[in-house]
């Protein structure tokens, strides 16, 4: 935004013709700026995992090519003590860009001694860690006992209290006992935000009533369930004030070539966003730049422009971890 500051109204003719020409050259290259920000979004990436290995040789393009697709935050989150450090040491390297988050994953939770919890602690007492997470419930492999997540989750729920940070908790066929713990956690709950979700209306009606916010990926074009994703999008269900966007990369690739999405979806994605997919993303390497494209999928099912999908979950993100 360019602020034009006018000076005492007793300035010579002279003066007057300056300002008249400042002006002039000042509104032209608003008018320019506007113009070469047109199809561009605002967006912010709530959990992107790009301390995995897949990331190792080419960080650098991954975060140019996110920039250029418009994504204005990136949250790298951790998923055990040695992923949290190279998180919050990409913070370092791409300071008021990046931010991160430091927890432990379900997938982890056997690794927890008091070793790792002092190191968890020290790891989020970091400004440019925002949030603590992932951690959460994930029965579908039990890498870790359940009792061991329970335990483990209780725990981080209560360091997110003590330190006002928000959570990042995944949830995968561990709906019932994650809602019971939430619930035993009310007195002080801090924010809670669902990554990835991929659950029955039910479940995002419960999570809603908890005060959660939901994280939705790339999973959005994979849904064909009818009490699944595809009917919360149709039915507009997720209030946007509680909606996040994220990558998940280098996973949740959008496959918007899948035969079940409307050609009233597919009309409605740009050349632009199916660019920077293509280009630069697959089913085994997704990346934070096809954001885009699931921008304009969710705008298209809740009739509204892309831009006001990016800007809305960008302020609701910058709010709740306290971005700059």
């Amino acid at each position: 935004m360019y602020k034009i500051i006018i000076g005492n109204t007793n300035m010579s003719s002279n003066s007057d013709k300056v300002l008249q020409d400042n002006i002039s050259r000042s509104s032209d290259c608003a008018a320019a700026a506007l113009e070469d920000l047109s199809g561009q979004y605002f967006i912010t990436d709530v959990s992107a995992n790009l301390t995995n290995k897949k990331f190792a040789r080419d960080v650098d393009g991954v975060i140019q090519r996110a920039q250029n697709a418009g994504v204005k935050k990136i949250i790298v989150s951790g998923t055990n003590i040695q992923t949290s450090k190279e998180a919050l040491r990409l913070t370092r390297i791409f300071p008021d860009y990046i931010y991160c988050a430091a927890g432990i994953h379900p997938n982890e939770a056997k690794s927890w001694d008091d070793e790792v919890e002092a190191s968890l602690k020290e790891i989020l007492s970091n400004p440019e860690c925002v949030a603590v997470g992932q951690c959460g419930l994930d029965y579908t492999k039990k890498f870790s006992e359940p009792a061991e997540q329970k335990e483990v989750l209780n725990k981080q729920l209560n360091i997110a209290a003590e330190l006002k940070l928000p959570i990042l908790i995944c949830e995968r066929e561990a709906h019932e006992d994650l809602v019971e713990i939430l619930e035993n956690n009310l007195h002080n709950l801090p924010e809670i935000i669902i990554h990835s979700f991929c659950g029955k209306i039910n479940e995002l009606k419960t999570y809603l009533s908890l005060g959660c916010y939901i994280g939705l990926t790339g999973s959005v074009w994979k849904d064909k369930c009818e009490d699944g994703l595809k009917k919360i999008l149709e039915d507009q269900m997720i209030p946007l004030d509680h909606l996040l966007l994220e990558s998940d990369s280098p996973y949740m690739y959008p496959n918007t070539r899948a035969s079940h999405i409307p050609a009233t979806i597919k009309e409605t994605l740009t050349d632009k966003s199916l660019s920077f997919l293509h280009r630069y993303c697959t089913f085994q390497r997704n990346e934070p730049c096809s954001l885009p494209v699931t921008i304009e999928l969710i705008a298209a099912h809740y009739k509204t422009k892309p831009d006001e999908i990016a800007l809305q979950t960008t302020f609701c993100a910058m709010k709740l971890f306290g971005l700059n």
